[in-house]
């Protein structure tokens, strides 16, 4: 296929859709968005990006509020549950000590 003057000035470029004044001029309106912020889109998908990063951080905080509450909580029942082993403890340590007594004397 041979290239005609017509061909270069229109531009076959993918198909030979663009103009001679679209090729020439970046900024034309099929290269435009609705918005005019060229291939970058409207703005509605950077607020919404925006809104999803401000619900996503405001999750995250609520999760790590809730995740400290009950680690608190767990803490809580841990140091609760150490005090009455604890005291199992001495009360065990005091019977055995009497029980000591009680039958270390009569073996003498």
């Amino acid at each position: 296929m041979a290239v005609t003057g017509d061909e270069t000035e229109a531009g076959s470029v993918a198909g030979g859709d663009f103009t001679n004044s679209q090729l020439r001029n970046p900024t034309s309106k099929l290269l435009k968005t609705d918005s005019g912020f060229g291939s970058y889109g409207p703005q509605k998908p950077l607020e919404d990006s925006l809104q999803k990063r401000e619900l996503r951080l405001m999750k995250n905080r609520e999760a790590a509020r809730e995740c400290r509450r009950k680690k608190k909580e767990y803490v809580s029942c841990l140091e609760n549950r150490v005090a009455v082993l604890e005291q199992q403890n001495k009360t065990l340590i005091e019977e055995l000590r009497a029980l000591k007594d009680i039958y270390g004397h009569k073996v003498e």
